[in-house]
């Protein structure tokens, strides 16, 4: 990261760069940036320098959250220009200036587009994305490529290149994929709003995983040229944000026709989709959404639980939840995939045409083992598998009773729209096999489907529940999720990745107590450092002890002796135990105790048999 302050510090010699701006860029919506920008409270370089600070200090360091491949050296320079175009001629439109997080198989001519893979570590395709180049035109700046689930073929997000992306919720577990790295990365903040594609939930799940909105759009509303393909029948692209109005303004400016891409021909005779003004166009009142039975029935019951919770919030607020099975939609998904088929043919064809010298086909990306492990399945099938006309045309031909199946169970029941959670399983440790992906009735129908956040598990892990519904009635669908995020208010930011102070990350909180009662002396100090989530200690018993403790618990809030009280959290030194060092993970319910003063040492030994020594843990910073 060095490059960054050497082309703040270039900056600052030529006068582009200012005294840093005291506004809050964590959690900062784009309008909230646009006023800010537009009111000069705020310049786009001290922008884009804020995200990079954020990125500097929890990407690699603090979490070590890993979302990124590449960070754009010329991000600063290009919001120097936009600070200029702005104060010469105005801003183009509600994206002027503002730091965007593209995933790393986006096209983009000025840095490499790797796919994540050490494959194509410096390859440089020779035309952007249409997406990306809607962006540009827009104003926005790419600040950073980010990494994903290697070829998009996964939804734990790592990859021979990068390696694992971490949760900002739990930096021990999955952000989903395969835009996980997208969807982490605009979770801490380090940027605007994120884009990621999606051939089977890679915008959906991250989303839920990472407490974010994210829209799978009907196939054909934006482009996916210039995306490095999975399967170009599958494939869509488009954003991830923390807000479904962040989501509207990065819509508007990457939807409709494409030359490039035939699938939006669709969009010659359809008005422009027009999302932000119409997101206010819907009322609860009166929806009518069908809860998928079977779905929430495999579902775990964690996740379960909190949708089912949402549910009855939106029920209170007029909405009629009518349930349902499609017992004939398994089949028709289970025959209508076509990644198999499709992958490659559609990365050689990709190759080819956007001039890789790196390497020219996926079949050479095997056979020289240029790939992580966890993909090697998927990619050795593909390169062995024939293509089989008919077995293609026979998928591709459900693909068409699928939708038609799902529009008329709609029909029927007289749904505004189907919900199902995104994903059935809570987010597992890196390193697991991620189960639960529910993202096969839109990918293999062509359905729009929006993940929205509906909670949190009880180990503060977030939950998202999706919405399909009609063809291209995409903007309603998502005036839909902002009228239920209006109800539900389940953002939240992640613990681990706090505003900065003075550009770095906050400083750790620290505890230290002595204990000495009926001949045992204890000695404790601990250090907690609220980016990576876990409580350091360590803790010993004195030399002249004339009692040995059986036991030393962490617990929270200190009830009257006798009543009930909270479960021990966990031991910290063993019977007969002279010492101990360790840690303990804090989820959000501990962080908060902590804060509030309200962690507890309780003391197990001859004289408080049943641990009536207790004492209370100050920390400060």
């Amino acid at each position: 990261m060095k490059y960054i302050a050497a082309i703040a510090v270039l900056l600052s010699m030529v006068g582009l760069a200012t005294a840093q701006s005291a506004f809050e860029v964590t959690e900062a919506g784009i309008l909230e940036i646009q006023s800010a920008l537009e009111a000069g409270e705020l310049t786009s370089v001290e922008l884009t320098q804020k995200y990079l600070d954020r990125i500097n200090a929890y990407d690699r360091d603090g979490p070590q959250l890993n979302s990124l491949v590449r960070v754009n050296p010329g991000a600063l320079a290009r919001a120097a220009a936009l600070d200029e175009e702005r104060r010469a001629s105005g801003p183009r439109g509600p994206l002027h200036g503002i730091p965007i997080i593209v995933k790393d198989n986006y096209n983009t001519t000025d840095m490499p587009t790797t796919g994540s893979s050490v494959a194509l570590a410096g390859f440089l395709p020779d035309a952007n994305a249409t997406q990306v180049d809607l962006l540009l035109d827009a104003g926005a700046i790419v600040i950073a490529k980010s990494n994903l689930h290697e070829y998009a073929y996964g939804i734990t997000s790592i990859s021979s290149l990068v390696g694992k992306t971490r949760n900002p919720y739990d930096p021990r577990r999955v952000p989903g994929g395969s835009s996980g790295g997208t969807g982490a990365a605009v979770a801490a903040s380090f940027g605007a709003a994120g884009m990621g594609s999606d051939t089977c939930g890679s915008i959906r799940i991250p989303s839920a995983f990472n407490n974010l909105v994210g829209l799978r759009p009907s196939k054909g509303l934006s482009s996916i040229y210039g995306v490095m393909p999975l399967s170009h029948t599958q494939d869509v692209a488009g954003p991830l944000a923390r807000t479904v109005t962040d989501l509207a303004i990065v819509l508007d400016a990457v939807s409709g026709y494409d030359p490039l891409d035939d699938a939006t021909s669709i969009m010659t005779d359809q008005p422009a989709p027009a999302f932000v003004d119409r997101l206010d166009s819907e009322s609860l009142e009166g929806l009518r959404i069908g809860r998928l039975t079977d779905y929430f029935e495999r579902a775990d019951n964690a996740m379960e639980s909190v949708i089912e919770d949402a549910l009855e919030q939106l029920a209170a607020a007029g909405v009629v939840i009518v349930d349902l099975d499609i017992p004939q939609m398994g089949d028709l998904i289970a025959r209508s995939g076509l990644i198999g088929h499709e992958f490659r043919n559609d990365l050689d064809q990709y190759l080819e045409v956007f001039g890789s010298d790196q390497v020219n086909t996926l079949t050479e990306i095997v056979d020289r083992g240029l790939f992580h492990q966890s993909v090697g399945g998927a990619l050795r099938r593909s390169r062995s598998n024939d293509f089989d006309p008919r077995a293609y045309q026979q998928a591709y031909a459900v693909r068409a009773d699928l939708r038609k199946l799902i529009e008329a169970t709609m029909t029927s029941y007289r749904l505004d729209a189907l919900v199902y959670p995104t994903i059935g399983e809570l987010q597992v440790y890196t390193g697991e096999s991620q189960g639960g992906s529910n993202c096969s009735i839109s990918a293999n129908s062509g359905l729009p489907a929006i993940s929205v956040p509906a909670g949190f598990s009880s180990e503060g892990l977030p939950v998202g529940m999706e919405l399909l519904g009609s063809f291209l009635q995409d903007t309603r669908l998502v005036a839909i999720a902002f009228k239920i995020e209006s109800l539900l208010g389940a953002r939240r930011p992640p613990i681990t990745t706090p505003p900065l102070i003075g550009g770095r990350a906050p400083a750790q909180y620290s505890a230290e107590l002595s204990v000495e009662q009926n001949g045992l002396r204890l000695d404790a100090t601990f250090n907690y450092d609220q980016t990576t989530s876990h409580l350091e200690y360590r803790i010993g018993s004195g030399s002249t002890n004339t009692a040995a403790p059986y036991a030393v618990t962490l617990f929270v809030d200190q009830p009257p002796l006798g009543e009930f009280a909270e479960p021990v959290i966990a031991n910290l030194l063993a019977p007969d135990a002279a010492a101990a060092a360790g840690s303990v993970f804090m989820p959000p319910g501990l962080h908060e105790a902590l804060r509030e003063d309200r962690l507890y040492l309780r003391v197990f030994a001859p004289g408080s048999p049943n641990g009536e020594l207790i004492r209370r843990l100050e920390f400060s910073r």
